[in-house]
């Protein structure tokens, strides 16, 4: 498929709301690539391509921050009510603007348990946590905000700084077994070069709502942390049973061993064309500890 480079350049202007793990590697790559690129935070700054956005605290963006804004990429979660901080606050701003597109970033727990069958794009949501059905409501105001916008459902995201190796260099790794629990993954690197070539190819793809972005190979969490020990030559602590552990564990950390599903990929990397550059935690873990 031709790669239309020139569909993103200096002429664009991206503005990116909530500029964390995600949104930061994003926020550079698509600097690389020429365009202008304006980041949120919820205090002041020294950056000049930072500006102030606090839903909480009424902070709002000055109006010329908005000009000449033709993309818009939010990684802000829901609320503490379960509202989307970036529509409530900005709908009508981001409205008046002839944006050529709006991306969301979600989560793959609004599909729910699967007892880890497959899901797709085609799945009904079935959300059991409390913060996934607020996700979900947010990617409907999303679609139903009148924006032309494309939601990105994300499984576990790690990268550079923020992997297994990480938890293991800071002494803060579980190994914590359960039997034919299973984790999807996503490389960062993944996320920013997915939804890259789809704005550069967006005029030779079938426009999709709803993708998701994971590698191709969920698999347990004891196999990704023991590859870790592996590439740093050392042993590997005995695993504790998810039983016997989850009484240590806080609410949230409980929560994600609740739930068992594979993310498929098929629409993305099959219907669209795109080409994983981690296809699985191998090859992603590789990058993360010559990056470390």
């Amino acid at each position: 498929m031709k790669n239309h480079a020139s569909s993103l350049s200096n002429k664009n202007k991206f503005l990116i709301l909530g500029c964390g793990f995600s949104g930061s590697f994003f926020a550079k790559k698509i600097r690389e690539l020429g365009c202008t690129v304006l980041t949120s935070s919820r205090s002041e700054k020294k950056d000049p391509d930072s500006f102030v956005f606090n839903s909480e605290s009424d902070m709002v963006p000055n109006k010329k921050i908005f000009d000449g804004v033709t993309h818009v990429l939010s990684c802000i979660p829901p609320d503490k009510n379960g509202n989307d901080p970036v529509l409530k606050r900005l709908k009508n701003q981001l409205k008046s603007l002839p944006l050529e597109w709006a991306g969301y970033l979600s989560t793959t727990g609004v599909y729910g348990d699967t007892e880890g069958d497959w899901v797709s794009e085609i799945d009904k949501p079935n959300p059991i946590q409390k913060r996934s059905h607020t996700r979900l409501n947010c990617e409907k105001e999303w679609i139903e905000s009148g924006l032309p916008a494309q939601i990105f459902r994300l499984p576990g995201i790690y990268g550079p700084g923020r992997s297994s190796f990480d938890a293991i260099k800071n002494k803060k790794i579980r190994v914590i077994s359960k039997k034919d629990q299973v984790f999807s993954r996503i490389h960062v690197s993944d996320i920013t070069n997915a939804i890259i070539y789809l704005l550069q190819n967006k005029n030779s793809l079938k426009f999709c709502q709803i993708i998701n972005i994971a590698d191709d190979e969920p698999c347990s969490q004891i196999e990704v942390i023991q590859y870790c020990y592996d590439l740093l030559d050392l042993p590997m602590p005995k695993p504790i049973l998810f039983e016997d552990a989850k009484k240590e564990l806080s609410p949230i950390a409980q929560s994600f061993w609740i739930e068992n599903r594979r993310v498929s990929n098929k629409l993305l990397c099959e219907t669209l064309g795109y080409k994983l550059i981690y296809k699985n935690y191998k090859l992603g873990l590789k990058n993360c500890y010559l990056n470390s």
